[in-house]
């Protein structure tokens, strides 16, 4: 009888152990969308993610886990500020990085990654080659087991987790801009043209091009398309998707909504010329990115408040000490023409490229009569 308790209480001790485990499947479903949220933040691959946390927590369940939410092994090094955890490893007591979740764990890793400078070359590979990241992280000295790459790339294999860098890469585009020459004038920026449609200086003509850096305001920037990805300008030109979006001031990650320069060190304060004039559509933030500018500071001399509305043809100063917008705005005079001999509003409509209809609007004519010598407003 004895006996029989005592085998009963064994295999119902075993079952419960068990039943406490998590399964490799299990393990992923739970993790998958931190790693693809990792992946559009940081750069590293969903798929080496999670293969990583399969082999280095076994899949959850192993004690450091446990203790510590540590899915990656990762140890504490001389730069830890953290919380830790002591755990034997290739040695007895080792100090463990502590997490408070998983998610923190998964966070910590990419910037872990992506911050120490030995690891750099991985992300100049391609997202999607899982056998590169896997064998350049053995080579970077992340593990010491000589299989790891293997066992990397046979969890990637087995499990499809290349579907989860593959859906966030289809998410991220490629910017693939195409050549100045080859834009129809309409996409292009307004300060790039002038009156006749024609570029105003060398340094825009440039500026469509994402692989040229160009300099606005003794800041390098790029000019990138509506629908670029942050995290791909980031990854090209070797910076962390948080500094990139500090020095341009962006709050949200992910895709650009509009076309804009994207600059790649911290804007200046004051611009390099006293004001500006506002163009159709645009907002205190295009004004800023358009000058180089801090927008914080821009609106100070201007004595105007985030989000406030800008109206088209107002002068915007870029520098401090000067005389402060009225009224949050201060609009210059129209732009006017004296009518020559034998010249109708046809003629003067097609020179300043507005119509015959607004001619009429803005002088409150109602006639197609102009008299030699009569000033009219050709601008709103």
């Amino acid at each position: 009888m004895n006996r029989l308790f005592i085998t009963t209480l064994f295999l119902s001790g075993t079952f419960c152990v068990s039943a406490q485990r998590i399964s490799v499947e299990d393990y992923i479903e739970q993790y998958k969308n931190i790693a693809i949220s990792e992946m559009k933040r940081s750069g590293v691959p969903a798929s080496i993610t999670l293969a990583q946390g399969i082999l280095e927590s076994e899949s959850g369940n192993s004690e450091l886990v446990k203790k510590s939410n540590n899915h990656f092994g990762i140890k504490c090094k001389s730069s830890w500020e953290g919380d830790s955890v002591s755990h034997d490893d290739d040695a007895n007591g080792e100090c463990f990085r502590a997490y408070t979740n998983a998610e923190d764990s998964y966070k910590d890793h990419s910037d872990f990654l992506r911050k120490n400078q030995r690891y750099g070359s991985l992300f100049s590979l391609d997202p999607a080659d899982y056998t590169g990241w896997a064998t350049g992280l053995k080579k970077a000295g992340y593990a010491t087991n000589p299989r790891y790459p293997v066992l990397l790339i046979k969890y990637v294999e087995q499990y499809n987790l290349q579907q989860y860098s593959l859906a966030v890469l289809n998410e991220l585009p490629k910017m693939d801009i195409a050549k100045i020459n080859d834009r129809d004038d309409k996409s292009l920026p307004e300060e790039i043209k002038n009156e006749s449609g024609k570029a105003l200086n060398e340094n825009l003509l440039t500026a469509a091009d994402p692989d040229k850096v160009i300099t606005v305001n003794k800041t390098k920037c790029v000019f990138v398309e509506k629908g670029t990805s942050l995290l791909a300008i980031a990854a090209k030109y070797d910076i962390s998707l948080n500094r990139l979006m500090e020095f341009n001031e962006l709050t949200s990650e992910g895709i650009l909504g509009k076309d804009q320069y994207v600059f790649l060190h911290k804007k200046q304060k004051t611009g390099d010329k006293e004001y500006y004039i506002t163009q159709p559509g645009e907002t205190l933030y295009d004004i800023a990115q358009k000058n180089g500018m801090q927008l914080k500071a821009l609106m100070e001399y201007n004595n105007l408040k985030d989000g406030e509305v800008i109206h088209t043809n107002t002068r915007v100063y870029l520098q401090p000490g000067l005389k402060s917008a009225t009224n949050n705005s201060e609009k210059i005079k129209p732009q006017t023409h004296l009518v020559a001999a034998k010249e109708g509003l046809y003629a003067i409509a097609k020179m300043y490229k507005v119509s015959v209809q607004q001619l009429k609007e803005w002088n409150k004519l109602d006639t197609d009569n102009l008299k030699v010598g009569q000033e009219i407003i050709v601008s709103k």
